[in-house]
């Protein structure tokens, strides 16, 4: 039962280059289909229908799993069926016409741009100054994934040219523009660590390129310096870039693009932050919007 789940995970890290993080998730989803069909009593992950894979997805709903958690669960089993009906080892898949509960969309929290302003502007003549300046304002200018930004060499960086060519999920590469508060403070950095065009632009120790985890940590660090006291993050910085960016076009597809999104579906959950931002300036700016502050009949 095993053997068709560790293939379709070899096809994933090899051919599919997925990271680390998604095939555990991958994994874990699987095998807890393989045990609740084994528990079940059916011969194989082949033999399932759609009335038993909405039985597994209910199982789970019963067993506490959030309505995101199921969701995911339902993507990995759609995506293994699909590779076993390319293989032609299932004549149908059972996962492709199963809904699973519609989980609450979240809203991302952003940083407003007098926040952003504050955070990225870090001293340059503290210790590490001139990297930290660098590493903010490159997250800021780009919107760049964290993975993106630890892999950067120096001939990633085109800063006469303004721009960054990263790769990101499923090796999709990409360029997006360097803003010039970025393109200088990325030149102050690499002056000062006199770096070659292979060399990663954020060392980490050793020479290597900086942990993920040091980016969070060193992230979380200099907002409480700078008087920030929201929960600061390397995807709030890409979340910020994304509503900053789209509240002042409105080109959602443009959005899209310097992200590096696959799907459009996956932008627009910045379309409601955009209009989250509309509402409040509407609000405090027409005269028929304004609530009353007190009792009936105050603004006489």
């Amino acid at each position: 039962m095993s053997a068709d789940v560790e293939a379709f995970l070899a096809h994933l890290q090899v051919e599919r280059r997925m990271s680390a993080h998604t095939l555990d998730a991958y994994r874990r989803d699987l095998f807890a289909l393989a045990g609740w069909a084994e528990d079940g009593g059916h011969a194989g992950l082949r033999g399932l229908q759609p009335d038993d894979i909405r039985a597994f997805v209910a199982a789970g709903h019963r067993g506490g799993l959030s309505a995101k958690s199921l969701q995911r669960r339902l993507s990995a089993c759609r995506s293994f069926y699909r590779w076993l009906l390319r293989h032609g080892h299932v004549v149908a898949n059972p996962a492709a016409g199963v809904r699973g509960p519609k989980a609450p969309r979240k809203l991302p929290q952003v940083l407003d741009v007098d926040e952003a302003t504050q955070l990225v502007e870090v001293p340059t003549d503290a210790p590490l100054g001139l990297r930290d300046r660098a590493l903010l304002e490159l997250f800021y200018s780009s919107g760049l994934r964290l993975a993106e930004l630890v892999a950067l060499r120096w001939r990633d960086l085109d800063l006469d040219g303004g721009l960054v060519t990263v790769l990101g999920k499923g090796s999709r590469q990409r360029s997006v523009p360097v803003g010039s508060h970025a393109v200088a403070a990325l030149r102050a950095w690499r002056a000062d660590s006199a770096s070659g065009a292979d060399a990663p632009v954020f060392p980490g120790r050793g020479g290597g390129p900086i942990t993920a985890r040091a980016v969070q940590m060193r992230l979380r660090l200099l907002a409480q310096r700078q008087g920030l006291f929201k929960r600061v993050h390397p995807h709030l910085l890409r979340h910020s870039f994304a509503s900053h960016v789209l509240e002042s076009s409105g080109d959602l597809r443009g959005v899209q693009e310097l992200l590096g999104h696959a799907d459009i579906a996956t932008t627009q959950i910045y379309t409601h932050l955009d209009f989250q931002h509309l509402a409040k300036v509407y609000d405090a700016a027409h005269p028929r919007a304004r609530r009353k502050r007190g009792a009936a009949g105050e603004d006489g």
